[in-house]
C-alpha cells in the first residue's frame, strides 16, 4: 500500500459512512445544575447532544477509526435515547497543540455540549478545557489524558502498562539480547511520554537489552519511515525496535529498507502494518481498539450528559495482542470498523 493510500480508503468510508456533524448547531442550554439558557447541558430525550471531537491529527489513520466509531455510536445512541447527537470533527491537520486549545474554544462558542479530545500536549490544552468546563461545556479525554485539567473522564491505554508490554514482547522475539532504539512520536504528547517510560522500567528486567536511542519525529507515516532509517543509519547496531506507535508501520517502505536481521514490536495494528507481522518483521503488535476511543467514549458521554449515570474518571482500555496466530481474526476485525483496505490474503486466514 502506497503512503497515504489509507486516506484514500478513509475517503470513500467518509462518504459511504455517518455525517460528522460539521456545521450543525447543537443544544445551548446549560449544565445540569447551572443556569438554563448556557452552552453544554446534560441534554435528555428530545433534544440535541453535540460533541466536538478533536483528535491529535488527521493524518494519524488511527484516529479516522476513532471518528468512525464516534459517528456509529452517535447514530445507534440517537436511536435508543430519543437525543439527536451529532459528532462535529475539528481534528488540526497536523498536530498542534495550541491550534487544539483554539479549537476548544471554537467549540464552546460554536454551542457544543461536550468536547472529546486527545491532547497532544497537555500543557497547552489544560487551561482551555478548563475554561470550557467552566463555561457549562463538558470535557472527555481519549488516547492522550490532561489528568490535571476538569475533564470529567478519559478513556484509553494504560501508557505504563503499554510500555511494559512492548518491551515484554521485544525482550521474547529478541530472546532478551539486542541493542534497541525507541520511536516515541511527539516529545510533548503526555501518553507517549508514559509509553517510553514503561518501556525503559520494563527494559531493567532484561540485562541484555542495551539501550542505544530514543527517537521523536512528526507522527506521520512517511516522517516516522524517514527517522527509523536516519536513526539505523546513524546507530547500525541497533537491531530491535520499541514502536510506541506504529505510525511507520502504516506505510510499506520499511517491508524492503529495515535489515532482515532487525525485529520490531508496535502499538496499532491496522491493515498495512499486517504485513509486518506476515513477513516477520512485528511478529508482535500490541494493538489499540482504536474504533473505540470514538465507540466507547461517546457512550461514556451520553451515560452521563443523557442518561445521568455515574462515570468513571478512569476507564482503561485494554491492548489486544496480534500475531501470525490470530491475524484472520484480527483483519476481520479491522474490516467490522469499516476498514476497506484489509488484504484479502489476512481476511482468509480467519479460523
Amino acid at each position: 500500500m502506497r503512503i497515504g493510500g489509507w486516506m484514500v480508503a478513509f475517503a470513500a468510508l467518509a462518504l459511504a459512512g455517518c455525517n460528522s456533524g460539521s456545521g450543525e448547531t447543537g443544544s445551548t442550554s446549560s449544565t445540569s445544575g447551572t443556569a438554563s439558557g448556557k452552552a453544554g447541558q446534560s441534554s435528555g430525550a428530545g433534544k440535541d447532544l453535540k460533541i466536538v471531537m478533536i483528535a491529535k491529527s488527521n493524518d494519524n489513520p488511527v484516529f479516522q477509526f476513532a471518528k468512525l466509531g464516534a459517528e456509529k455510536a452517535a447514530e445507534d445512541l440517537s436511536k435508543e435515547t430519543g437525543t439527536k447527537i451529532s459528532i462535529d470533527w475539528q481534528t488540526p491537520p497536523k498536530e498542534d497543540g495550541q491550534e487544539q486549545a483554539k479549537r476548544i474554544a471554537a467549540a464552546v462558542s460554536g454551542g457544543a455540549n461536550c468536547v472529546l479530545i486527545s491532547c497532544s500536549d497537555a500543557s497547552k490544552v489544560t487551561g482551555a478545557i478548563n475554561d470550557a468546563v467552566d463555561k457549562g461545556v463538558q470535557v472527555m479525554t481519549f488516547d492522550s489524558d490532561a489528568p490535571d485539567s476538569k475533564r470529567f473522564a478519559f478513556y484509553g491505554t494504560n501508557d505504563i502498562d503499554c510500555g511494559h508490554q512492548v518491551m515484554a514482547e521485544l525482550a521474547k522475539q529478541t530472546g532478551g539480547m539486542a541493542n534497541y532504539a525507541i520511536l516515541a512520536g511527539n516529545q510533548n504528547a503526555p501518553n507517549l511520554k508514559k509509553r517510553v517510560q514503561g518501556v525503559l522500567d520494563e527494559a531493567k528486567k532484561f540485562p541484555g537489552m542495551k539501550f542505544v536511542t530514543t527517537a521523536n519525529h512528526t507522527e506521520t507515516p512517511g516522517d516516522a519511515s524517514a527517522k527509523v532509517m536516519e536513526v539505523m543509519h546513524a546507530n547500525p547496531q541497533i537491531n530491535a525496535w520499541a514502536m510506541v506507535g506504529g505510525w511507520p508501520l502504516f506505510a510499506t517502505s520499511l517491508l524492503k529498507d529495515l535489515p532482515p536481521n532487525v525485529k520490531v514490536v508496535s502499538v496499532d495494528a491496522l491493515p498495512a502494518e499486517l504485513a509486518y507481522v506476515d513477513k516477520g518483521i512485528a511478529p508482535v503488535l500490541l494493538a489499540q481498539p482504536c474504533f473505540d476511543w470514538g465507540k466507547v467514549s461517546v457512550g461514556i458521554i451520553v451515560d452521563k450528559m443523557v442518561k445521568h449515570k455515574d462515570v468513571k474518571p478512569i476507564n482503561d482500555m485494554q491492548l489486544v495482542r496480534v500475531s501470525k496466530e490470530n491475524l484472520g481474526d484480527w483483519a476481520h476485525t479491522l474490516q467490522s470498523w469499516g476498514a476497506t483496505d484489509v488484504d484479502p490474503k489476512f481476511l482468509a486466514l480467519k479460523k
